[in-house]
C-alpha cells in the first residue's frame, strides 16, 4: 500500500511552571506538571498546526475538539470538498484497480475514528516490533493497524526531532506556562529547516517506522466535531479488507 495522506496529528505534554493552584490540572498521568500541545504535521515532516497551552491532563480528544472550533484554528474541509484546495490524500492499495480519493488525518487510538480522522483499531496488535517479533497476520485488522502505525508515526518522528533540537522542551522546564509563543515559533524554525537544509543532522537519529506510541466554527465546509459516524466505520472496515484481500494475493 501506499498512502499519500494529508499526514497525522497527536497530542504531546512539554514540561512548565504554573502557579501552586494550577498543578493539579497541569499534572499529567506519569506525574509531570505539563501543558498538552496538538501537533499535526506533512508526510515530509513538517508542522501544520500546533495548539499549545491546554492543561497536562486534558484528554487529547477535548485538544482537536477545541482546535476545530477556533477562528483561527485546524482548518480541514469535509471529504468531498477538497477538489480545489490543498488538502487531500490519494490512496492506492499495491497497484490494482482500487484506488480510492479521500481526506484524512491519520491518529491514535487516543482518538475517535471519525469523519476525516483514520484511528486504529482498538484491542488489536499495533506497535511494528509485534510482527518483527515473527507475529504472522491472520486478519484484516491486523494489517490495518500495521501499516496505519507505519505510517502515522511522522508525527512522533517529528516530535522527537523538535525535542533534540531544543533542549528546552526535553529537560525540565523553569520557564512559566505563557511559554506557548516560543513553542510555535520552534515549531516555524523546525519547518524553515526542513525547507532549507538538503539534510536534517537530527533526521537519522530517529528511525520512521519504529511504531513506539500507544496504542471557531460554524463554516460547513470544514470539519467541526469528531463523533464516531457509521459511515466512517464502514469506510475504515472496507479498505481495512480490501488491503488484506489484496494483500492476500501475494503472500
Amino acid at each position: 500500500m501506499t498512502l499519500n495522506c494529508i499526514g497525522a496529528l497527536d497530542g504531546t505534554h512539554i514540561k512548565c511552571l504554573v502557579p501552586l493552584k494550577d498543578k493539579p490540572k497541569y499534572r499529567t498521568r506519569k506525574n509531570d506538571i505539563a501543558t498538552n500541545v496538538l501537533g499535526v504535521c506533512s508526510q515530509d515532516m513538517q508542522f501544520i498546526y500546533v495548539l499549545p497551552g491546554w492543561d497536562g491532563s486534558t484528554a487529547d480528544g477535548r485538544v482537536l475538539r477545541d482546535a476545530l472550533l477556533r477562528s483561527h484554528g485546524l482548518k480541514f474541509p469535509r471529504p468531498g470538498m477538497y477538489n480545489n484546495c490543498y488538502f487531500r490524500c490519494v490512496l492506492v492499495i499495491n497497484y490494482t484497480n482500487y484506488t480510492t480519493y479521500i481526506s484524512y488525518y491519520l491518529v491514535d487510538v487516543d482518538y475517535k475514528n471519525s469523519e476525516g480522522f483514520l484511528a486504529p483499531y482498538r484491542g488489536q496488535r499495533y506497535h511494528l516490533n509485534d510482527w518483527r517479533a515473527g507475529h504472522q497476520l491472520t486478519k484484516p485488522k491486523e494489517l490495518f493497524n500495521m501499516r496505519h502505525s507505519s505510517a502515522s508515526n511522522v508525527i512522533q518522528k517529528c516530535f522527537d526531532i523538535l525535542t533534540a533540537r531544543w533542549r528546552i522542551f526535553r529537560d525540565n522546564s523553569y520557564y512559566h506556562i505563557n511559554l506557548k509563543n516560543k513553542i510555535i515559533m520552534a515549531c516555524l524554525l523546525h519547518n524553515y529547516i526542513r525547507q532549507e537544509m538538503t539534510t536534517d543532522p537530527f533526521e537519522n537519529h530517529f528511525e520512521l517506522d519504529e511504531g513506539t506510541r500507544d496504542v471557531g466554527g460554524g463554516d460547513n465546509n470544514n470539519i467541526t466535531s469528531v463523533g464516531v459516524s457509521t459511515e466512517w466505520t464502514t469506510f475504515r472496515n472496507n479498505l481495512a479488507q480490501t488491503m488484506f484481500d489484496s494483500w492476500n494475493t501475494t503472500h
